[in-house]
């Protein structure tokens, strides 16, 4: 199976979060996909074992706290690319 990389979210305008997994503290923020793939490369893995290393909570800076992944499809494009075309209609049936 084909790994996904980090220019494969980017180009499917994806958005992935970081959470830490701490039910105290539970902070979420958003990646910035553009600047991890300045910073990693773009054919860096985009899964939670290839993005995990680099990242610890800025909340609650604990050694050994795990953090977590939440990506997000980009539902506003798949929505324009299903309706593309449509128009609504007022005709009565």
């Amino acid at each position: 199976m084909p790994r996904k990389t980090l220019a494969d979210t980017l180009a499917a305008r994806e958005t992935i979060y970081v959470n830490c997994a701490h039910p105290m503290c539970c902070k979420s923020t958003k990646l910035d996909i553009q600047a991890l793939i300045d910073r990693l490369g773009r054919d860096h893995g985009s899964m939670h074992d290839d993005l995990v290393g680099p990242f610890v909570c800025s909340n609650c800076k604990a050694a050994g706290r795990q953090v977590f992944f939440t990506c997000i499809p980009d539902y506003e494009g798949r929505q324009r690319a299903r309706s593309r075309g449509w128009k609504p209609t007022f005709e009565k049936r």
